[in-house]
């Protein structure tokens, strides 16, 4: 057994069990707490991030860089970072990626395995550091930076590596065949099975949720002997680049080519993903990011196995509820959790026109929508509560994307909510900005009907709940949906608002309060996209994730006949 798998081996089967069982698991603390960290970690990891400002980011290339880049801004600070990150090559990257596959691919997996569990455990010991260069390229708050940026995209990682595990492990070293051909003496034969990667996979991860997504891939392609080129968003260059450099320490430390995992900066004025998709070694790529460029790569990149998780227009629909206000609240507080910048995030909340059911009555959507509205206000009212809810607003664009929607609401409906910048407690010059919501009022309006990525949202209304059903799931299978919701305490119209899903490719929560978010994804638990609908080509984190990364070759020898006289 190798020495890390040994020293690992109880978190692997923790975590597979979780895996089997799809209950919820964690072996990464998600709190800060000092309760569950060495004294002063928060404190290094803070000094950590801040060694790194203000010079450039060490880590070494295949050949020298072609330069250096770099142009990350502080949503917060609204400052330059003044970090630069090496600018390798491309060809020599991949070369020297192709190289250090030879000895990794044929030390087997479970040496794979252990030292990516290794990797994993080193990556948890640098949350905090982590945490901060989150906050200040995402924009995330710094609790959703330390738990959803750290302890979940962990958690995702070792998902994807028990799943590799799980392709790789059935799959035997060797085998004896024997069967009789005609009437002659039955024939023996000797297999051998090597379990070979497909190639360098290029790992494209997004500016808002930078290692949620980033870690799975990474590790589904390490764990099944592939080399990782991760190509970080132009604007959260940094935890990537932290995650990098501890990967490479941790492959050197076992005896591997740090040259496995590389990073490939850019900026937006100068992108180098099309150098790597073009290039004829590159054989994977993973892309988190928008819809367009995710249904490019797979229109186009046929010679790749190619792994989206782009956007999607995901409904709320609200048709019965015990509780209206708790629900507005928990609807409310999606519309709000990281300024909506995230892929599970409700944007299209369905109502009936003839109104929404509960204990004392239906209440009509005029008064839903009065009383939403008072929900995301009374959330975004003390600024010390909107920062560690709201955080930062990541990039300028999405600043720009809600001046046009304010622009646009007139033609559709009109705007129950105007957004507005909240003032940060900590970082007065923070980039914020809290909820716009629209209703959409004009019939075959489709201004809803895309990804509005940033806290914006719309309310509509069909003739009844059963329209409002068909409706919502039509367009996240026509449009794309992550994570959609409903509530209804009608138990036939729950199985009904499941199935009207199923059959769009859409996952769907219902009668979601208590669980804040609401678009919260478990890892070892929850499907994260389903692959069948235009939100996404891939699941995370299932078998399919993984178990085309690499092929199986075999060898068979026959075993001399025995002698005639049976000697």
């Amino acid at each position: 057994m190798h020495p890390l798998f040994a020293k690992h081996q109880a978190t692997l089967a923790a975590a597979t069990a979780a895996t089997a069982a799809r209950g919820w698991h964690s072996p990464y603390p998600e709190s800060p707490s000092r309760r569950h960290h060495p004294p002063g970690a928060r404190a290094a990891g803070e000094a950590a991030f801040a060694a790194c400002l203000g010079r450039d980011f060490a880590l070494d290339t295949a050949g020298p860089p072609r330069g250096w880049v770099g142009e990350e801004v502080s949503p917060y600070t609204g400052a330059p970072l003044g970090i630069r990150s090496p600018d390798p090559d491309p060809d020599r990257t991949l070369a020297a990626a192709q190289a250090a596959m030879g000895p990794w691919a044929a030390a087997g997996p479970e040496a794979r395995i252990g030292v990516c569990l290794e990797a994993l455990d080193q990556l948890a010991g640098e949350v905090f550091a982590s945490a901060q260069a989150t906050m200040h390229t995402a924009g995330q708050a710094f609790l959703m930076a330390f738990a959803g940026s750290g302890a979940n995209a962990l958690d995702r990682g070792l998902e994807a590596v028990v799943h590799a595990w799980a392709a790789m492990e059935r799959i035997p070293a060797r085998a004896t065949f024997t069967r009789r051909f005609g009437r002659g003496a039955p024939v023996t034969l000797d297999k051998r099975y090597r379990l070979v990667p497909v190639g360098p996979a290029l790992v494209m991860s997004c500016g808002s949720y930078p290692a949620w997504n980033a870690w799975p891939a990474v590790f589904a392609n390490l764990a099944t002997g592939n080399a990782v080129i991760l190509k970080p968003h132009p604007d959260a260059i940094l935890p990537m680049a932290m995650g990098v450099r501890r990967l490479r320490a941790v492959l050197a430390e076992a005896g591997f080519d740090p040259a496995l995992v590389a990073l490939a900066p850019d900026t937006r004025a100068a992108p180098v993903a099309m150098a790597y998709l073009e290039h004829p070694a590159l054989r994977i790529v993973d892309f988190t990011g928008s819809q367009r460029f995710g249904r490019w790569l797979e229109d186009h990149c046929h010679r790749l196995q190619v792994y989206t998780e782009t956007a999607g227009c995901n409904a709320a629909v609200l048709l019965s509820t015990d509780d209206l206000d708790a629900t507005l609240h928990a609807i409310a507080h999606s519309l709000c959790i990281f300024s909506s910048q995230m892929c599970t995030a409700a944007q299209n909340i369905w109502l009936p026109a003839t109104g929404v059911e509960t204990p004392t009555g239906r209440v009509a959507p005029a008064e839903v929508q009065r009383r939403l509205v008072a929900q995301i206000d009374a959330l975004v009212a003390d600024p010390a509560v909107a920062a560690g809810l709201c955080g930062a607003i990541q990039s300028p664009a999405v600043l720009d994307d809600i001046a046009a929607l304010r622009a646009a609401a007139p033609a559709v409906g009109r705007v129950l909510r105007d957004s507005a910048p909240y003032p940060h407690p900590d970082h007065p010059r923070a980039r914020t900005a809290t909820p716009l919501v629209v209703a959409v009022e004009a019939p075959g309006a489709t201004l809803h009907q895309r990804e509005h990525f940033g806290p914006m949202a719309f309310v509509l209304t069909a003739p009844d709940a059963e329209a409002a059903i068909a409706r919502a799931a039509d367009e996240a299978g026509r449009f794309g949906a992550i994570a959609s919701y409903a509530w209804t305490t009608d138990a036939a119209q729950q199985e009904r608002v499941i199935d009207a899903f199923a059959a769009a490719g859409a996952s769907v929560g219902l009668n979601l309060q208590r669980q804040l978010p609401i678009n919260y994804a478990a890892a070892y638990s929850d499907f994260h996209v389903t692959g069948l609908n235009p939100a996404g080509s891939a699941c995370l984190t299932d078998l399919a994730f993984v178990a085309r990364r690499f092929r199986v070759v075999q060898a068979k020898l026959e075993r001399p006949a025995p002698p005639a006289d049976g000697s």
